[in-house]
């Protein structure tokens, strides 16, 4: 599916992003991954080489031109070019209120989520239309669709996401570069993980009784791991979606239905 594309990915974690990496190598793809630490990447490279595939990690905070630069010479030094990009680093402010949401973790979530993207995206795209075209797909959060308390901060900064992906749509289009979103829910990786062991411990239930809570809110009756959420991106980077931007994908079991 994504065979002989060059794909950069931001903000591979223990998460969605190292699944994304590891099923974008496995669909053909050459993968470079940007994120602050090397522990997920080297791990993920590792596995990607075994069978056979080509990734690389890079350090990468998405805030730093400097670091952003080395990030694309990187691809561009070792696999010529670059025809993906998937922008998925974040960072959440905290659980608070929006307006008791301490300013300089609000400024910091606006900084990578945001700036950052528009960043290394300014940085990617001469190389996309120097190849003839490309995608980029860009990670929201269902948040944003159906609000939650405590998550306002994150939300803000993910909803100017969505609106920076319509204008890129818009504007790189005429390059054949498309833009669009993945907007997910609940992913079933170790962050949701964590969350059921702490709210199970604070209300003295089971873990698998938070979980079927939560699998309860969308007629699928689970929660979407995130090496099945991976599919939807790269289904948005492929070639099958070649007349596909602007848009917004909800994946998300059917929690929220547009």
């Amino acid at each position: 599916m994504l065979s002989d594309e060059v794909v950069v990915i931001t903000g591979v974690g223990p998460g969605l992003g190292a699944k994304l990496a590891a099923r974008a190598a496995a669909e053909g793809a050459k993968v470079v991954m940007a994120a602050r630490s090397t522990a997920v990447m080297d791990q993920v490279a590792k596995e990607v080489a075994s069978v056979g595939g080509e990734a690389v990690g890079v350090p990468c905070d998405v805030r730093r031109p400097e670091d952003v630069q080395r990030l694309v010479d990187t691809a561009v030094d070792r696999f010529g070019t670059i025809t993906g990009l998937v922008n998925s680093a974040y960072s959440h402010p905290g659980f608070y209120d929006l307006l008791d949401t301490p300013e300089k973790q609000l400024r910091r979530s606006m900084d990578i989520i945001l700036f950052g993207t528009l960043g290394v995206t300014n940085a990617v795209v001469p190389h996309m239309k120097a190849a003839g075209g490309g995608s980029i797909v860009n990670i929201g959060t269902m948040t944003t669709r159906k609000p939650m308390r405590g998550e306002g901060g994150y939300a803000v900064a993910k909803a100017a996401l969505t609106s920076a992906t319509h204008f890129l749509a818009l504007e790189l289009g005429e390059h054949n570069i498309r833009a669009n979103q993945a907007i997910m829910g609940w992913l079933d990786g170790p962050g949701v993980r964590y969350f059921l062991k702490f709210t199970a411990e604070q209300r003295g239930v089971t873990e698998q009784d938070v979980y079927n809570e939560i699998a309860a809110r969308n007629p699928l009756g689970r929660i979407p791991t995130d090496e099945a959420c991976a599919g939807a991106v790269l289904f948005l980077l492929s070639r099958l979606a070649s007349e596909v931007t602007g848009a917004t994908l909800d994946v998300n079991a059917g929690e929220h239905m547009p």
